[in-house]
């Protein structure tokens, strides 16, 4: 296996599109890589450039310490799994297995026809030689389709497959090459969400058994989390953040990074942030306040700079970052939706705004509804619905800032 090193690589195509802008990343030996980012954000052009699939328009490409800027594909030593598995419908799944070892060994043995006739068209050694490495190839072919549970479809053809039958074939395919990199283009977006499932421990396993570098394209931000030893998040053709799956998600290094990764959104509310007294106010929709004795008080008041002028701010929090609580530094929210999930419930609501008085001698008071959503997780069987009260309250040291303008953590690390 090998380390494989983009530098400054760029991508511009004749009409003037910039899919890919200065990406300069290293992934290391044996490493599992995922490029996660919407649809068209430039990962699939990336992974392609890897693979030669691609001409750059600036950068090199390195794959073992070998450039390989300008070789092609074959001469790579990359094996790419695609999203549409891209088999050969003609061959047999043993075929399709073996095809790639084959055809390297024929130009290895300068062709000619397999089997009938072979001692006329090689010398007595070289042929005993070509047929040693035949029977090496349905060996690796019968160890690939015993580790992927499809040794039993070696003489079927693809039409005869299941969608989850023709990945694995896809799968192994590149496996019996044995490269120094494997590529992975969206492969399991074609399937169900169980069979994504069972596919994506699958994938974990051979990673481990083959301590293989696997780079892996994705939309999918759960497939990245469950995957990836680190996550490279991609917009716009640049790469936002790299890092471990619970780092981007716990720190994330912008708005677009916390907004994209999660599988439930991030709660938002943008306000103002000051030092009042010896206390940290946060004014919105959703009033937060840190004093000296919250475990960030100091990070957020060096930030400030000890000013007390005001400094506008979005806070972000996620729904597990919030809870039931009393009455004691509370908010109290409205239940729109509730959605049960099994494992947990959703709850959708929207803070209630201050209370007015309905007349003079009257002291009950009205709560106002605004139009701020928190999102939250409750247990599987919390009993809430629709129209309901509650009170909740957010995390504080959990709680990230991010700059209104330019969309950066300011409090990252």
């Amino acid at each position: 296996m090998a380390t494989v090193l983009l530098e400054s690589v760029n991508k511009r195509f004749p009409d003037g599109t910039q899919a890919v802008s200065d990406v300069s990343i290293e992934i290391e030996d044996r490493e599992f890589l995922v490029l996660v980012g919407p649809s068209g954000c430039g990962k699939s052009t990336t992974l392609r450039i890897i693979a030669g699939l691609e001409g750059s328009t600036g950068g090199v490409v390195r794959i073992g310490g070998r450039d390989v800027t300008n070789v092609a594909p074959k001469d790579r030593d990359i094996a790419m799994v695609f999203q549409n598995y891209a088999l050969y419908p003609h061959m047999s799944v043993y075929k399709n297995l073996s095809f790639g070892l084959t055809l390297r060994l024929n130009r290895l043995f300068g062709g000619g026809v397999i089997g009938r006739g072979l001692r006329k068209i090689f010398q007595p050694q070289r042929a005993s030689e070509f047929v040693r490495q035949r029977e090496e190839i349905g060996n690796k072919v019968r160890r690939t389709a015993l580790r992927l549970g499809i040794e039993h479809l070696l003489d079927r053809k693809p039409h005869q497959l299941s969608g989850g039958e023709r990945q694995r074939v896809a799968l192994g395919r590149a496996i019996v090459r044995n490269p120094a990199a494997f590529l992975f283009d969206e492969p399991l977006s074609n399937l169900d969400a169980k069979l994504r499932q069972q596919l994506r421990v699958e994938l974990k396993r051979l990673h481990r058994d083959l301590k293989a570098t696997m780079i892996y394209v994705t939309h999918d931000q759960v497939e990245a989390m469950t995957l990836g030893d680190r996550v490279a998040i991609m917009n716009e053709g640049r790469i936002l953040q790299v890092g471990g799956p619970l780092e981007v998600y716990q720190r994330p290094a912008n708005l677009f990074v916390a907004k994209f990764i999660g599988n439930s959104p991030i709660n938002l509310c943008s306000g103002t942030v000051s030092k009042v007294g010896d206390r940290i106010e946060f004014e919105s929709r959703i009033p937060m306040n840190w004093g000296p004795g919250c475990p960030r008080f100091d990070e957020l008041d060096s930030l400030l700079a000890g000013s007390s002028k005001a400094r506008a701010v979005v806070v972000g929090f996620r729904a597990e970052d919030v809870g039931l609580a009393g009455r004691e530094g509370a908010i109290e929210v409205e239940v729109t939706e509730v959605d049960r999930l099994g494992e947990s419930t959703m709850v959708h609501s929207r803070v209630c705004g201050p209370p007015t008085q309905k007349s003079k001698e009257d002291k009950l008071v009205q709560k106002n509804t605004i139009q701020q959503i928190v999102l939250f997780r409750l247990e599987s069987d919390a009993e809430c619905a629709s129209g309901d009260r509650l009170r909740v309250k957010i995390d504080l040291e959990r709680v990230l800032w991010f700059d209104p303008d330019s969309g950066e953590n300011l409090l990252k690390e």
